[in-house]
């Protein structure tokens, strides 16, 4: 695991995100080389998870990083790179489902003849 993904696992468990899902993307996708999908209790729990993890990316150097989704805290992307950071409100969640998109042995995915 890299020192950005440690991070940001870290700072998501001190702010008590909840069910937080880690998507390897090595070898997947040219787009990151991670994706973590966690929810917060509220719009104002996913703005402050939000606002400290992007504190924390600042502190640590990482600071070429684009937010979207800020205003109404119901889904933040956050672009950190390497690893892409999506925090929603449960409800919000569930319905887009995004780390079934991602998974390995999702239903949708076939082997190729």
């Amino acid at each position: 695991m890299s020192a950005l993904e440690s991070l940001i696992l870290a700072r998501l468990d001190d702010d008590k995100a909840q069910d937080v899902v880690f998507v390897d993307l090595k070898g997947k996708s040219a787009m990151a080389d991670g994706l973590v999908v966690a929810s917060g209790r509220s719009h104002r729990h996913v703005g402050a998870m939000a606002d400290h993890l992007l504190r924390a990316l600042k502190d640590e150097g990482y600071g070429k990083v684009r937010v979207e989704g800020m205003p109404h805290c119901d889904w933040v992307l956050i672009d950190a790179g390497d690893v892409i950071v999506h925090l929603f409100r449960p409800e919000v969640r569930s319905f887009y489902n995004i780390e079934k998109i991602w998974a390995v042995d999702a239903p949708h995915r076939t082997q190729a003849i």
